[in-house]
C-alpha cells in the first residue's frame, strides 16, 4: 500500500464505520417493544437456521479515557448482583419468544470488562444461557477481558463455560501512554493471563491496539507492534483512536495537544500494514482487522463469509443476532433494535415482564440493498454490479447513477476501477472504504459533505 498524505488529507472526513447500515444514529423512537415482540415471534422469510447471541456486561472497575463503548464505573459488587439478576430475565423473555430449533452459532460477551464477574457470577450466567438456548457443535464463544480483572479461577470458569475465543485490550505497551489514558497493563501481566487462558484449552486469542493516542511515535508503537506479535495472537484489531470529546465527556481528560497529528498517524497505519502482514505473516482483513492464515476469519475473507457488524469484522455472515443487556443492539432481516441506555429504565421495563427496546428502525428493501452494497465494499473491496443487479431486480447503472459520479473522484485517484461488470478498489483504496461506501449511504446529509449532524456524530474516516 502506497501512502499518500495528500489523498488521506483530502478525504479525511467525518464518517461511519459501518458496523450497520443503517448506523444507529438514525434509530427511532417509533419502533417499540411490540415490534421486536413480533419479530421474535414470527421473523418471516429469510429466517437463518442458526443465530449469534451478544450480551453486555457494561461495568468496569476503573475509566480508560479512550474508552467509546457504553460502560458503568463500579466497586459495588451488589450492583453487578442485581444486573444480572435482571439480564437473566430478559434472556428468559427472549428465549421464550424464539423457535428451539435455531441453534447459537455464534456468542459474545462484550463490554465494559465481562472478567469484572467473578468466577462464579461466570459459570452462573453461563450455565442460564444453556439452559434456554441450544448450540452448535462448532459454536464460537467468545468474551472480552481485562488482564486486570483476571485470576486463573475465572480463566478456569471461563473454559468450563465453553467459551473458545478471548479477546484482550492492549491499546499500547508504552508507560507513557498508558498514563495518559489511564490504562496500566504491563507486558508480563498481558503474557501471563493468556498463558492462563491457553493452559485451560482457550487457544484462539484476539488482541487489541489503538494507534493515535497520547504520546505515540512512529518508534514506540513500533515496540508495541513487535511486542504483541511475540504474544503469537490468532487475530489483530488496531484501531485508529476516535477522539470524540462531544460524544465521549471523559476523552476531555485527554491533553489534545499530545495526540499525534494526522502525518504521524498515517506514518502509523502505513507502519501497522507493512510490519502485521510481512514480519507477521497475518493476513489484512479490511480497516482494522489482521488474522492468522489458517484463522476462521481469513478463511471467511478468502470464501467470501466475511460480515461487518457490531463487534467490527466476524465470520458466518447474516446470522440473525439477539443482543441483550442494557444500550445492546440486535439485528435481524427485518430490523436493527437497541435496548433502553439508562439502567433503571432497563431493569423496569425487564421487571415489567417488558422486552427493553427503546429505539430501532425497520430495513427497507432499498436499505437491504445499500447495506449489501457496503457489506461488499467493507469486506470483499468489490462491487458486482451484475450479480447486485440480478437479486435485486435493477438495473445498476440507471438507479446509481448519481453515486457512479461520485465514485469518480476516486478512479481519478487511483482509488479504484470501474471494469464494467465490477467496481474494483485496490490495495490504495483500502484506506477510504469507509469514504467509499459512504457515497452510498442514503442517509448522510449532503452525503460527502461535511454537514454539522455528520460532524457530531462521527469520527473521521482517515
Amino acid at each position: 500500500m502506497k501512502i499518500d498524505l495528500e489523498l488521506a488529507k483530502k478525504y479525511s472526513r467525518p464518517g461511519p464505520r459501518y458496523t450497520s447500515y443503517p448506523t444507529a444514529p438514525h434509530f427511532s423512537e417509533d419502533i417499540d417493544p411490540a415490534h421486536y415482540e413480533a419479530e421474535l415471534s414470527d421473523p418471516g422469510t429469510p429466517v437463518t437456521d442458526e443465530i449469534s447471541l451478544y450480551f453486555h456486561l457494561p461495568f468496569c472497575k476503573t475509566l480508560c479515557y479512550f474508552c467509546a463503548c457504553n460502560v458503568i464505573i463500579t466497586s459495588r459488587r451488589e450492583q453487578i448482583e442485581e444486573y444480572l439478576v435482571t439480564l437473566k430475565k430478559e434472556i428468559d423473555l427472549v428465549s421464550s419468544r424464539l423457535s428451539s430449533d435455531r441453534k447459537v452459532g455464534q456468542l459474545h460477551w462484550g463490554g465494559g470488562t465481562p472478567t469484572y464477574l467473578t468466577a462464579d457470577e461466570i459459570r452462573d450466567l453461563m450455565e442460564h444461557i444453556h439452559s434456554r438456548f441450544t448450540f452448535a457443535d462448532d459454536a464460537e464463544i467468545s468474551v472480552e477481558i481485562d488482564p486486570d480483572e483476571m485470576s486463573l479461577d475465572r480463566a478456569v470458569a471461563l473454559a468450563e463455560s465453553g467459551f473458545n475465543r478471548a479477546s484482550c485490550g492492549v491499546q499500547d505497551f508504552n508507560l507513557e501512554v498508558q498514563e495518559a489514558v489511564n490504562r496500566l497493563q504491563s507486558y508480563e501481566l498481558t503474557e501471563e493471563v493468556l498463558g492462563m487462558l491457553r493452559s485451560n484449552g482457550i487457544t484462539h486469542i484476539n488482541l487489541d491496539l489503538i494507534y493515535g493516542l497520547p504520546f505515540q511515535t512512529v518508534d514506540s508503537f513500533a515496540q508495541s507492534l513487535e511486542q504483541v506479535l511475540q504474544l503469537d495472537p490468532s487475530r489483530l484489531a488496531v484501531y485508529n483512536y476516535a477522539h470524540v470529546p462531544w460524544l465521549k465527556k471523559h476523552q476531555t481528560l485527554i491533553d489534545e495537544a499530545t495526540l499525534p497529528g494526522p502525518e504521524l498517524k498515517l506514518q502509523m497505519h502505513a507502519q501497522i500494514i507493512e510490519y502485521l502482514t510481512t514480519t507477521g505473516g497475518m493476513t489484512f482483513i479490511g480497516m482494522d482487522h489482521y488474522a492468522k492464515p489458517d484463522d476462521e476469519l481469513s478463511l471467511a475473507l478468502n470464501e467470501r463469509g466475511l460480515h461487518r457488524n457490531f463487534q467490527g469484522y466476524s465470520t458466518r455472515a447474516g446470522l440473525d443476532m439477539y443482543s441483550m443487556g442494557v444500550t445492546s443492539i440486535s439485528q435481524t432481516y427485518n430490523y436493527f433494535v437497541q435496548n433502553a441506555k439508562l439502567i433503571s429504565e432497563y431493569r423496569k421495563m425487564v421487571d415489567a415482564g417488558r422486552l427493553p427496546i427503546e429505539r430501532g428502525i425497520r430495513l427497507t428493501e432499498d436499505d437491504h440493498l445499500r447495506s449489501r452494497l457496503i457489506q461488499d465494499i467493507m469486506c470483499h473491496l468489490e462491487i458486482d454490479l451484475v450479480n447486485i443487479s440480478a437479486e435485486f431486480g435493477i438495473n445498476f447503472r440507471e438507479k446509481f447513477a448519481g453515486s457512479l459520479a461520485e465514485l469518480e473522484p476516486f478512479a481519478e485517484d487511483g482509488l479504484l476501477v470501474d471494469q464494467g461488470d465490477k467496481i474494483v478498489i485496490n490495495e490504495n483504496g483500502r484506506m477510504f472504504i469507509r469514504n467509499i461506501a459512504m457515497v452510498f449511504d442514503a442517509y448522510l446529509p449532503g452525503k460527502q459533505q461535511q454537514g454539522s449532524d455528520t460532524r457530531q456524530r462521527y469520527s473521521k474516516t482517515v
